[in-house]
């Protein structure tokens, strides 16, 4: 797990390798995937793997505390795919469409592969959990390197500055990249990623 992502998780207590906390984080992977994070409670892990309630909020806080440790276990996923797509794209062109691309089939993956992970990405996304920000952050981080470097090169304009160019692009990607967002977006989901993508780098043109 990245430093930041990992670090963006507040709720966490006890000894991180702890084999009670990797029971507590399986047992309510598992539950989150059967019944959705909204349906289970705290009570239902203690009860799974045979401990007291009180006994797990010796590692995690709250409910929601497990939920941005599984949550941020999953954008870690996500980030690196991205990471790996970029780092293997030759110019800042193709490392932006790799950008978008990738977040859109990763994001699709991870959170409607198996639907019930949706309801926990939902409640990352709506209530702005730290290791849901903290994920943003590193992905405009990125952002803003490539686009440094279509300067650098030509591809690019350089009229605009650094920071609102980053966050218009983060904003025209939201309907693929952002979970309760792409959910409607389906349907012709390759066409409108390519579309937007296309729209993008006309727009950063010199």
């Amino acid at each position: 797990m990245t430093d930041a992502i990992q670090q963006a998780i507040p709720s966490a207590r006890g000894p991180q390798d702890h084999a009670i906390r990797d029971q507590i984080l399986g047992a309510a992977h598992g539950h989150f995937r059967r019944h959705g994070y909204g349906k289970t409670t705290v009570s239902d892990l203690a009860r799974d793997i045979g401990v007291s309630k009180a006994y797990i909020y010796k590692f995690f806080d709250s409910k929601q505390g497990i939920g941005q440790a599984i949550c941020a276990t999953l954008l870690d996923q996500i980030l690196a795919e991205v990471r790996k797509a970029v780092d293997e794209s030759d110019s800042a062109t193709q490392k932006l469409r790799m950008l978008i691309e990738t977040m859109t089939s990763a994001t699709l993956t991870v959170c409607f592969t198996d639907r019930q992970l949706f309801d926990l990405a939902v409640h990352s996304c709506a209530d702005k959990w730290p290791s849901s920000q903290a994920y943003i952050a590193q992905i405009l981080s990125i952002l803003a390197e490539i686009i440094a470097e279509g300067r650098r090169t030509g591809e690019f304009e350089r009229k605009t500055p650094l920071d609102e160019t980053c966050r218009a692009i983060a904003g025209a990607m939201q309907p693929f990249v952002n979970p309760v967002m792409l959910q409607h977006n389906l349907d012709d989901l390759t066409r409108g990623v390519n579309e937007a993508t296309s729209l993008i780098l006309r727009s950063l043109a010199p």
